[in-house]
């Protein structure tokens, strides 16, 4: 483990981090809201730790990075990210402790958009503005943006590449992998703008329609008002709203090859179609549940069902309704789509759609052999085979995915937190959602939750953007052994 190096690269991503705050430097300035110094102070504190960093471990020409090296980078990078990225909410008076101002950068890097914030609009728009902001660079990762725009970077970045890219089996777009990075982002920017467009063209603010497209794309939930989207009480913004957001859940490979001219790619590709039929078939259900018993019209139970359905399925965590309100079938598919996920590839959390395809498949299989033991049966995706190496390694990850969630929700729990509470934390936190059940429930926040909770659930959440063995590793003993 060459440290000398993994110190530099990040020293690299702080000095990226501190650059890129001149942009609520800007609104601040625009909006003259008081939180100028605030912004300064966390800039100045980031850019010069990080080129503190780069200097003392200038690193000698090294030809590759190894893969344990690639998972240290982004693990501890992340870490450090979360860290510096707390200090506009902490120097701005936003949050009582650093603890809150961590726990609220880390939930914006991650695009989990779970908040402590209780009164979110009481919020000067330049802080709202970053919280907005890092959802957006979160979303596509901020390794994979480095990659893209830092070409000293370039040599041995696939392990970087295959440690932060949320997908169990990440593929280049072409043979540079520089350009592939450049080629998500350029895609990922695009949408965004357009989704800009479209609210602004319903009369939402530039502002408003600003932050709210950079929590959109990446799947993240943080909003810039208290009663989330629902405080606009807009069926065009709703709609609007759940197209991006299933853009966003789709793998975003497939975008590129639509702009390319592959018109029928989303359904030609059987993971999107599972993940457009589910979304379909969930919000048909739970709007059969709603009408009559929470809402007198069709549409209108369409409406709130679709946008909440998505809303959890693309671990987004934008609310338009109290769902723990509703009938329980309706809140029990709610709580089982907080582990579906949207597709790999996508900026959505939770297990992915073809984690669970594979599964299905892999245990279907398992049920025909034992029928015809002489049968050679093969777990197929988009008519190509699915490697032995991968199937264990997704079997794997989805049996230590549950495996935590059960480990954490006990713990949260020992720590006084109700039942319902717990288990809708972490479900929440590890699968990158947002809002979840009992007292951290859509019309809630998580401000309550005792110190030492809020720091298992920043893991947590560090957990589900990178995938699960990329932090889990590290506690293994032999990952530091030579």
């Amino acid at each position: 483990m060459r440290w000398q190096y993994i110190g530099n690269i990040i020293g690299i991503l702080l000095v990226f981090l501190g650059a890129v705050m001149v942009f609520p430097l800007g609104c601040s300035f625009i909006y003259n809201d008081g939180s100028l110094m605030a912004i300064l102070l966390s800039m100045g504190a980031t850019f010069c730790a990080g080129c503190g960093l780069f200097f003392i471990s200038r690193r000698p020409d090294i030809e590759y990075i190894n893969p344990r090296e690639g998972i240290a980078i982004v693990a501890l990078g992340w870490s450090a990210i979360g860290l510096f990225g707390a200090l506009p909410f902490y120097f701005g008076d936003a949050v009582p402790c650093f603890t809150d101002a961590v726990f609220e950068s880390v939930s914006g890097f991650t695009t989990t958009g779970s908040s402590v914030f209780s009164n979110i609009e009481g919020v000067s728009k330049s802080l709202l503005f970053w919280r907005s902001f890092i959802q957006w660079l979160g979303g596509m990762g901020i390794i994979v943006l480095s990659l893209a725009i830092l070409p000293f970077l370039g040599v041995g970045g696939m392990q970087l590449f295959k440690a932060e890219v949320p997908s169990p089996v990440p593929d280049k777009l072409t043979p540079r992998l520089s350009e592939s990075a450049k080629i998500l982002w350029y895609v990922y920017a695009l949408i965004s703008v357009l989704e800009v467009l479209f609210l602004m063209g319903g009369g939402m603010g530039f502002y408003d329609a600003l932050c709210h497209a950079f929590t959109t794309m990446p799947t993240g939930g943080f909003s810039t008002k208290n009663a989330s989207v629902a405080h606009f009480d807009n069926a065009y913004f709703d709609f609007v709203i759940v197209l991006f957001m299933v853009l966003a859940g789709i793998n975003f490979s497939l975008h590129y090859q639509l702009l390319r001219g592959r018109t029928l790619i989303f359904w030609r590709d059987s993971e999107c179609r599972f993940f457009l039929m589910m979304c379909l078939g969930l919000t048909l259900v739970v709007t059969f549940d709603l009408y009559g018993t929470v809402y007198d019209s069709v549409s209108t139970a369409f409406r709130y069902a679709s946008f909440q359905i998505v809303s959890i399925v693309t671990t987004t965590g934008y609310a338009t309704a109290d769902y723990e309100l509703w009938p329980g079938l309706s809140q029990v598919i709610i709580f089982i789509c907080m582990f579906v996920g949207a597709s790999a590839g996508s900026t959505g959390g939770g297990m992915k759609c073809a984690r669970l395809m594979v599964c299905m498949k892999y245990c279907y299989r398992e049920l025909f052999t034992l029928i015809h033991p002489r049968s050679v049966a093969q777990v197929k995706i988009n008519d190509a085979v699915v490697p032995d190496h991968v199937l264990k390694s997704i079997m794997g990850f989805l049996g230590i995915y549950l495996l935590l969630f059960v480990v954490c929700s006990v713990l949260l729990a020992a720590m006084g937190i109700d039942m319902l509470t717990s288990l809708g934390a972490v479900a929440s936190c590890i699968g990158n959602i947002g809002p979840g059940f009992g007292t951290v429930g859509p019309v809630d926040n998580f401000a309550h939750i005792p110190m030492a909770g809020k720091w298992l659930l920043l893991w947590c959440m560090l957990l589900g953007r990178l995938e699960i063995y990329t932090v889990i590793i590290l506690l293994v003993p032999e990952f530091w052994k030579k």
